[in-house]
């Protein structure tokens, strides 16, 4: 290596290992599975990953705001905003205005949404099982633990 180019490295000490960096490492593993999803549910359904997301929060807490979609999938506020107008456009989800609050809108998944969710649900659970199949049962459950505790840990860690 000539002298400029060692001129425009780090110092050993200070290379970040990127493949057994933990932050990289799930940014990686998050791409990897978000996008083998996303191919499913766009072949089958249509669906982009946040939309059903979306979804997903609508299916399991009926008569949220957007604002609480939000906070619960982490999607950025106009992201989620496009993607519930999608939602809204394609008649999956429902939007009503709170009667004590003209501000503050509900969303609902409408009868169709509800009918998508109900053929999408069995497919992502599928999908985790084949994602998982690589632990055995106590791995499994000790991996929800583990994910759940260094998730509780970021978010104290956030808070500082």
């Amino acid at each position: 290596m000539n002298q400029s180019n060692k001129k425009n490295q780090p110092a050993e000490s200070s290379i970040l290992n990127l493949e057994r960096y933990l932050p990289y490492r799930l940014s990686i593993l998050s791409n990897k599975v978000s996008s083998m999803i996303a191919q499913t549910y766009s072949d089958k359904f249509a669906l982009s990953i946040t939309e059903w997301r979306i979804m997903a929060v609508l299916g399991e807490y009926p008569g949220v705001s957007a604002d609480e979609v939000s906070f619960k999938t982490q999607i950025e506020k106009s992201i989620l905003s496009r993607a519930i107008t999608k939602l809204l456009s394609r008649h999956l989800v429902a939007r009503e205005f709170n009667p004590s609050d003209k501000r503050r809108s509900m969303l609902n998944l409408t009868e169709t949404g509800l009918s998508v969710y109900e053929e999408i649900v069995p497919v992502a659970y599928k999908m985790e099982q084949e994602l998982l199949a690589c632990f055995n049962k106590e791995e499994q459950e000790l991996f929800s633990v583990l994910v759940d505790r260094l998730y509780d840990h970021a978010g104290k860690l956030a808070e500082n």
